[in-house]
């Protein structure tokens, strides 16, 4: 695979979807909710789908029905960023992908219940992903780096899948970052890119904790998990809709309140995560009796959790203070 030819046959793919997506007006426009201030491409994510393509046409057709529920998800998603569907469509949809996912899996083997948790659990990280979509650089280095700790684990633990698939959404991240990754983006990842990279990054992680019955793996998606966790129950709290458009994240606190850049806000989150992939293949990698793992695993994400609080609060007790100011 020549990687070389591969990323400019992306950059053209991307750069020639840019200039589509502006003469037919496939835009982002901003909003009271919104962390941007100008009109901007929406959708650039759909190099990420197409990246996988490629790699399945060239693997001679490997996880056949992955590919199918990715491509299916793919397309209700870019579909919904051209015009807006219900949430019960698109939840449909979802579920019909992440059925296909665990066939190819092999999930249907289960259990009814351990089949429930584990939708429950898919559908959410999907979600999440595609809720935490909101400020320039995010999605694609927080993608990166989750990549990053599944490289190390597939290339000094477990050879669980191939090295080319990761290296070929890896390009497609970078190539996406570069028209992304500024201080005024040039497009969004839009729907089909945030539901489209979860859904790869949950197959693949999927695929590493069945091999290796080790669930802590999950640590892989813990800045993500714990930010959208506690912020549905925060606002749960405050008597909110959480269905709702909003800019209650963690990182959207930081970033619109505290007027923290937005690249260097999405920089600490991709290298924070990065840190703990590389810190959680570690401590699985050098203890086989497990203990460690579970003590690791509950004490960070009891470590993250009381962060993340701590810093809602203070930051919203710091707005709250400012709002009042303002009334005087």
């Amino acid at each position: 695979m020549n990687y070389l030819i591969l990323s400019i046959i992306l950059t053209i793919i991307l750069k020639t979807y840019i200039n589509l997506a502006d003469r037919f007006n496939i835009i982002d426009k901003p909003n009271n909710r919104s962390s941007h201030s100008k009109n901007t491409i929406r959708g650039g994510g759909i190099i990420f789908p197409i990246a996988a393509l490629i790699w399945f046409i060239w693997s001679g057709f490997h996880y056949p029905m992955f590919f199918a529920g990715l491509s299916l998800i793919s397309l209700i998603s870019f579909w919904d960023d051209i015009s807006p569907l219900s949430a019960r469509i698109r939840l449909t949809v979802q579920l019909t992908a992440i059925f296909l996912m665990f066939m190819e899996l092999g999930i249907d083997l289960l259990p009814w219940w351990a089949w429930l948790i584990i939708l429950i659990l898919a559908t959410g990280i999907i979600n999440a992903f595609n809720f935490m979509d909101g400020i320039n650089g995010i999605t694609g280095g927080y993608s990166l780096s989750v990549l990053s700790g599944i490289w190390l684990v597939n290339n000094y633990q477990h050879q669980f899948i191939e090295n080319e698939f990761i290296y070929l959404i890896s390009i497609s991240l970078v190539i996406f970052g570069f028209f992304n990754f500024r201080k005024k983006a040039i497009c969004f990842a839009g729907d089909v890119g945030s539901v489209s990279i979860a859904f790869i990054l949950t197959f693949i992680l999927a695929k590493l904790i069945l091999l290796t019955s080790n669930p802590l793996y999950i640590l892989f998606f813990s800045l993500y998990g714990v930010d959208t966790i506690s912020t549905i129950i925060y606002r749960l709290w405050k008597k909110e809709n959480i269905f709702e458009a909003h800019r209650k994240h963690l990182y959207q606190l930081v970033s619109n309140e505290l007027k923290i850049s937005q690249l260097h806000v999405a920089f600490v989150y991709s290298t924070l995560q990065l840190l703990i992939c590389a810190v959680t293949f570690l401590i699985i990698k050098n203890d086989n009796s497990g203990s460690t793992n579970w003590l690791f695993g509950i004490c960070s994400l009891s470590l993250i959790t009381i962060i993340f609080i701590g810093l809602r609060f203070n930051i919203n007790k710091k707005v709250d203070k400012q709002k009042n100011l303002n009334t005087v």
